[in-house]
């Protein structure tokens, strides 16, 4: 028995098989690459042999770190906390509580893979580490260990949740069966052209592939003459095989990243896993959930698609792990949204005089660079000034009225929703609980309107969102409703509010 808590407390090490990922990723070596590229071109690269020669010291350099990096680093896993040491020279020891850990998520890139070792991400409640870092990583651990360890903290965690004066003696609650929540049909691949962030990978793609193609010596560059843009049917045939393989590498894109996705709940955990070269396992308590959010793209409300994501209380930086459905249509992220917190019924619109600001709002600047054309009546460049003027504010209408259309707000007897955003539509819908305070902004046009900008304080997700434009007089109303009566008594100096 001692000898087996002996082996608990014991410190461990990473796989040594990490050393090799390492090394041929340069992680360990990338600080000093950018430091020699000044010496390489000030001596001048000349000859096969050097540039060999170079590429082996780079080599040798990052297997040196890599291997001391490994050497120096060790995690601990006990009932009472994580613990993680590592550094060269300076030393860093993390201790991260279990009452604290927020969620633990396991990811295999394909590197890892090939040597069948994952990474272990494990989230704390936001400034808990030193820094500001919110999550303690555990790199390079066999497959089997990573089970092994993302099960013992999520144990670890749930036993320092339990209430004192519990029977330690007492068997532990039987876990509930597995329950599938949703999975990602492949079809819903092709909505990803209609997401800006997927469509950013082959755009990035390019870039990068251009600039490795200019970074080439003259003699290994490829000699391939471009086409003729002169001729309109080389254009327009350009233009669609361009947008062709725009679409088809945001597709690509989005099956990388969400391949296999499946969402579950087991007990009290939300568990995700995705991903086609990396693959992710992640794992969020119920408890923490405090609502969620359904965003929609301007893109993706032309075909009634949609995104969720779950607002968890203490991820901080490592929220972005939320996302519980990435990417479908919209009445399947409805339905999830309604699993995660309760509906609290239709969305109220907010007043004319919302609408009236926010088409003001869209067409001044067209009417700002119209009056500067009409100023400029005879002088060069007069009607373009003025044709560009009237452009933006025939466009300007339709804008602030999208931007009107996306406002409104809710509450039910456990919830409440607000709504807004032009090219990305969000509705956020929490818990009454999840509220910690209000704050009521009036600018001097908005109390000139008798509006007002609510925002709801929360310890989740972007911390705070916003009921835009709604009456003043009902503020009093909206946040006694969507939190207590505590809120019901807004500052005596916003004028249009009453408690």
């Amino acid at each position: 028995m001692g000898r087996e808590a002996q082996e608990l407390t014991a410190a461990r090490r990473t796989s040594p098989l990490i050393v090799l990922v390492h090394t041929v990723t340069f992680r360990q070596a990338r600080q000093v690459v950018p430091a020699a590229i000044p010496v390489v071109a000030a001596v001048g690269v000349d000859g096969v042999g050097v540039v060999v020669a170079l590429v082996a010291a780079v080599t040798a350099l990052s297997l040196l770190f890599a291997a001391l990096s490994w050497w120096r680093s060790t995690y601990l896993d006990t009932a009472s906390s994580v613990v993680l040491t590592r550094g060269l020279l300076a030393r860093s020891v993390r201790t991260v509580p279990n009452d604290r850990i927020r969620g633990v998520e396991v990811e295999a890139p394909a590197l890892h893979r090939l040597f069948g070792l994952v990474r272990v991400r494990i989230d704390a409640a936001a400034g808990t580490l030193t820094g500001g870092d919110e999550e303690v990583v555990v790199d390079g651990v066999p497959r089997a260990e990573g089970d092994r360890l993302r099960t013992s903290v999520l144990t670890h965690r749930r036993a320092a949740a339990v209430p004192a004066g519990t029977d330690p003696s007492a068997p532990p609650p039987e876990e509930p069966g597995e329950e599938e929540l949703a999975r990602f049909d492949r079809r819903w691949l092709l909505y990803a052209p209609l997401v800006a962030s997927y469509l950013a990978v082959p755009l990035a793609a390019v870039g990068a592939l251009s600039r490795l193609l200019q970074e080439l010596p003259r003699q290994l560059r490829p000699d391939l003459d471009g086409p003729d843009l002169t001729d309109v049917r080389v254009l327009v045939a350009t233009a669609v095989v361009g947008l062709l393989l725009l679409a088809l590498g945001a597709v690509a894109g989005a099956a990388v990243v969400n391949w296999g996705f499946r969402l579950v709940r087991r007990g009290g955990s939300l568990i995700a896993v995705r991903g086609l070269l990396t693959r992710r396992h992640t794992e969020l308590e119920v408890d923490r959930v405090r609502g969620g959010t359904l965003a929609e793209g301007l893109g993706m409300r032309l075909v009634h698609a949609a995104r969720v994501n779950a607002l968890v209380t203490g991820l901080g930086a490592a929220n972005r792990r939320g996302q519980l459905f990435p990417l479908g249509p919209r009445a399947e992220a409805v339905r999830l949204l309604g699993v995660l917190v309760d509906d609290p019924g239709p969305l109220t619109p907010h007043p004319p005089a919302a609408r009236r600001r926010a088409l003001v709002r869209a067409v001044r600047s067209g009417l700002l660079v119209t009056a500067a054309g009409a100023a400029l009546t005879g002088l060069t460049g007069f009607w373009g000034v003025l044709a560009a003027g009237v452009v933006l504010t025939v466009l300007g209408v339709p804008l602030g009225l999208g931007r009107y259309a996306a406002l409104g707000h809710t509450t039910g007897p456990r919830s409440f929703s607000v709504r807004s955003g032009l090219l990305v539509r969000e509705q956020a819908v929490l818990q009454r609980r999840a509220v910690v305070g209000w704050q009521v902004r009036q600018t001097f046009f908005q109390r000139r309107a008798g509006l007002a900008t609510v925002v709801a304080c929360v310890g989740a997700g972007n911390g705070g969102y916003a009921a835009v434009d709604m009456a003043a007089g009902d503020v009093a109303a909206f946040t006694a409703a969507a939190s207590g009566r505590w809120a019901s008594a807004p500052p005596a100096d916003v004028p249009g509010i009453s408690g």
